[in-house]
């Protein structure tokens, strides 16, 4: 006698789309694009530019992640961290994650187009391109430097924002999106030290799997000490004030502390915190970029305005 499989609710099936854009990546995502769209301007954007252009960036975003859960079902079915997720779980049928990321592109284009500008659009389109076919379908199978290359996908926010207040890229926006850029490694790395068997199960060239270990920690300690002088380089620069100076060295010693302890006592609880602590550090990090950038704003005598 055959057993019944268990019906999938729609309640189910709704948080399972959900979860096809990867809520939280998406969120941390669309922080960092914040103080971009204030600093660009030195004050506040329209409301349809400010919010357009969020909105824009959270669809962008979720339509890469879309894809990136749609070629990547026959992987995330060997790993015991993905396994659960909605394609390889048979909670939906792969169609519906290829659907939603086209849906998704569409409705980014635009609401960028309408709320922004043309660039804006077109960075947004160019990211979603970028993660999902030149890093999920391309680099994350075939070399180990997937991620560092693969990083520049999840740095787009900044240069979206920048690009809808004032119509084109500028170095500051760079900075801001090369803060991204080089947290990236050392995240997703400390992550694939604990995660090793699951990536080299799937056969995915993570640098854990193909240099080993020790290369890993070495890598993420390097990466670690050049991003930490970029994040406090934008003082000097004119682009963020004190008010975010004192976080970001707070914030860049624990972060050089934990990535220093992964490096000297190799653990897998150090590098789960390194990963965990990684997040944090992004979060407030931009955090304290936006309070610095309203502060400027409030306050436009109290520091010069270095960023054009």
């Amino acid at each position: 006698m055959s057993l019944a499989m268990p019906r999938i609710t729609a309640r189910r099936q709704a948080l399972a789309y959900l979860e096809l854009t990867k809520p939280r990546i998406v969120t941390l995502v669309v922080i960092t694009g914040v103080p971009a769209l204030l600093i660009a301007g030195h004050g506040w954007p329209e409301p349809r530019v400010f919010l357009g252009t969020l909105l824009g960036t959270v669809l962008a975003a979720s339509s890469a992640a879309s894809f990136n859960m749609y070629f990547d079902r026959d992987i995330d079915a060997l790993m015991r961290r993905t396994a659960t997720r909605p394609l390889p779980a048979g909670i939906l049928p792969p169609s519906s994650a290829l659907g939603l990321g086209f849906v998704l592109a569409g409705l980014s284009w635009m609401v960028l187009l309408l709320c922004a500008n043309f660039l804006a659009a077109a960075i947004g389109l160019a990211s979603i391109f970028y993660y999902a076919v030149v890093y999920t379908v391309w680099l994350k199978r075939r070399t180990p430097q997937n991620i560092v290359i693969g990083g520049g996908a999840g740095a787009s926010a900044p240069l979206i924002a920048w690009a809808a207040v004032t119509g084109h890229v500028s170095v500051p926006a760079l900075l801001l999106s090369s803060i991204v850029f080089l947290w990236t490694p050392p995240h997703f790395w400390a992550l694939a030290l604990y995660r090793c068997e699951d990536y080299a199960h799937a056969h995915v060239p993570m640098l854990p799997v193909t240099h080993g270990e020790s290369e890993t920690r070495r890598q993420i300690l390097l990466y670690s000490l050049v991003l930490v002088p970029v994040t406090l380089s934008l003082v000097p620069l004119g682009v963020a004030g004190p008010a975010y100076l004192v976080p970001a060295a707070l914030l860049g010693g624990a972060f050089l502390f934990y990535a220093g302890r992964l490096h000297r006592r190799p653990s897998v609880p150090n590098a789960v915190r390194l990963f965990r602590f990684s997040i944090l550090y992004l979060f407030l990090l931009y955090v304290s970029l936006t309070v610095d950038a309203v502060l400027a704003i409030a306050l436009p005598g109290a520091r010069g305005h270095g960023a054009g």
